[in-house]
């Protein structure tokens, strides 16, 4: 039975609508939808290892809550590794990790985003070599108040495209004090189904370059944020507001660090990002650095296929 963790109503991500198969992750609802259901005709696959699987028509999905113990390293490498093994021959194209006590401190007295880092990161290079940086797929890694390391993959049939934004180093190449081993993510990828795509837009804050913007507090992060999105958007494609007027249904999270700010973080967000009819969760969670205050990720079902950019 997948862990409850928390009295406090928390954000689930279902796989197959009205029969779904609901799994908690640990993360606070602040305001909007607590289930989140982007493969809704899904259907159950069985089990492989630590995986909980699900099939729906060229996507292989799957979740997994896996114990820490001894430490998140090792339960990242081991996590990861059981991605690759289950997804066999397809391709992963997006992967949400939640990551119990992201900014504490382990036995080893490294930050525990750093240690899921290098777990993380090992197993990309031991499965796909020294060019791993070419497989890695969007992404995100928030805090969450359960004791187990929850990740949750889509992989798809057809080979999906890599995205970077202009305005950062790619996480991937991070200098090494971030941490030994760079995040391994893509900034967005774009999986195409025949005449649609569905793109995934990683966990997007205000990091520019690879330097934080933290000194300007929630108004100035929220900028800074928008306009990464603006900027990822435009690569991939879909013009400087995320297909906003398109056909495609918009999916988003917001990671709000402080609950306080949430309301501002609101408003913001409706009068420059969002529109009716998109699905918005906002979810009280840590964020992979400690001077980050909130965090903004999409994912777009239906896109009429992007063309590559000039």
């Amino acid at each position: 039975m997948f862990p409850a963790t928390t009295e406090r109503s928390s954000l689930k991500i279902a796989f197959g609508g009205a029969f779904a198969a609901v799994f908690d992750v640990g993360v606070p609802i602040l305001d909007g939808h607590e289930v989140d259901d982007l493969f809704p005709t899904a259907k159950p696959a069985g089990r492989a290892g630590s995986f909980t699987l699900f099939k729906m028509g060229n996507w292989h999905l799957g979740i997994a809550a896996v114990a820490v113990a001894p430490g998140l390293e090792q339960a990242a490498n081991q996590v990861y590794r059981e991605i690759f093994k289950v997804t066999g021959g397809v391709q992963v194209a997006r992967i949400w990790n939640y990551v119990p006590a992201i900014n504490g401190t382990g036995a080893n007295g490294r930050e525990n985003y750093q240690a899921f880092c290098e777990g993380r990161s090992r197993a990309f290079e031991e499965r796909h070599g020294r060019d791993f940086k070419l497989f890695v797929p969007a992404a995100s890694a928030v805090g969450c108040n359960s004791a187990f390391l929850t990740v949750a993959f889509a992989a798809c049939a057809t080979k999906p495209r890599h995205v970077e934004n202009p305005l950062q180093v790619p996480a991937y190449d991070y200098p090494r004090k971030f941490g030994p081993r760079s995040p391994s993510f893509a900034r967005a990828t774009i999986a195409r189904d025949g005449d649609v795509a569905t793109v995934f837009i990683s966990g997007t804050a205000a990091i520019r370059g690879h330097a934080t913007v933290g000194a300007c507090g929630i108004a100035g992060q929220l900028e800074c944020t928008l306009q990464n999105l603006a900027e990822i958007s435009r690569a991939c494609g879909l013009g400087s507001r995320l297909d906003q007027g398109g056909r495609s249904s918009r999916h988003f999270r917001v990671y709000v660090r402080h609950a306080a700010d949430q309301p501002l973080v609101a408003a913001t967000l409706g009068e420059h990002l969002f529109s009716n009819g998109d699905r918005i969760s906002y979810l009280h969670a840590d964020i992979c650095r400690q001077p980050l205050l909130v965090e903004i990720e999409a994912t777009l079902l239906g896109v009429t296929v992007p063309s590559r950019p000039n």
